[in-house]
């Protein structure tokens, strides 16, 4: 079993927390410590995505949200983004790569939503690799997936991903064990290698078209591109997310 180790520096976050106010206006409430830049608020959202292009690919019906997708010869894509106008609640951490480059070789990143319950935060949802928990659970299996931590993903979860993909891709059980190994996909945390080009799935960026790559992966190349073009509100300086809209 292998063991998920997270690593902080305690007085960098102490720093933080202390002088660190979250910023909901247009002007992002910056703090800085050393060589660490930080910030927490809402920005523009530079995920990008036709959600009426998707549900024409997937039938829904019967609880099996994004999982019975069918190619059905007719091009899908709206050419509508339907997320020009979204904001996120975002934190972004910014510090030297170098610092980053003595990890062995990769780091996996995750995040989990928890919610207030009796006293008590309670696990309740989670991402690594974007779109992964949508297109690949019913509704019978998110709940139980969301709530879950990545240890356990690839005995919980490779059956159920490698019968998905053998469903929309045509994939044979071994060519679907090594696609989720290529990508890395499980367990379910996004890896970054500092030493290699940021460019999903090495990492993410906001120009990369994350849907396009999901669908592509699942029906092995035949799902036309949609055709978006990424956000023009992203910054070059920190904290690179867009004003809030």
């Amino acid at each position: 079993m292998q063991n998920y180790h997270s690593y902080h520096d305690r007085s960098v976050i102490d720093s933080f927390m202390s002088v660190a106010s979250v910023a909901f206006g247009k002007e992002p409430a910056i703090a800085e410590s050393g060589d660490y830049t930080f910030f927490a608020g809402a920005r523009s959202d530079a995920f990008f995505f036709d959600f009426d292009g998707i549900k024409n690919l997937f039938d829904i019906r019967g609880g099996r949200n994004f999982t019975a997708l069918h190619l059905s010869g007719e091009f899908p894509w709206t050419g509508v983004d339907s997320n020009t106008q979204a904001n996120v609640c975002s934190m972004v951490l910014e510090l030297p790569t170098a610092q980053l480059l003595d990890t062995t070789p990769d780091i996996r990143i995750w995040g989990r939503c928890s919610v207030r319950r009796d006293g008590t935060l309670l696990h309740v949802d989670r991402a690594g690799h974007p779109s992964v928990s949508s297109f690949f659970n019913t509704d019978d299996t998110k709940e139980e997936y969301n709530a879950s931590e990545p240890e356990h993903d690839r005995d919980r979860w490779m059956p159920m991903f490698v019968h998905l993909l053998g469903h929309t891709g045509g994939y044979t059980d071994e060519e679907a064990v090594a696609a989720v190994d290529a990508e890395g996909i499980l367990p379910d945390m996004l890896t970054f290698n500092p030493a290699l080009p940021a460019k999903y799935p090495n990492g993410r960026v906001f120009t990369d078209d994350v849907i396009d790559y999901r669908l592509a992966s699942l029906t092995k190349g035949d799902c036309p591109p949609s055709g978006l073009r990424p956000h023009t509100d992203t910054l070059q300086v920190f904290p690179y997310l867009g004003p809030p809209h």
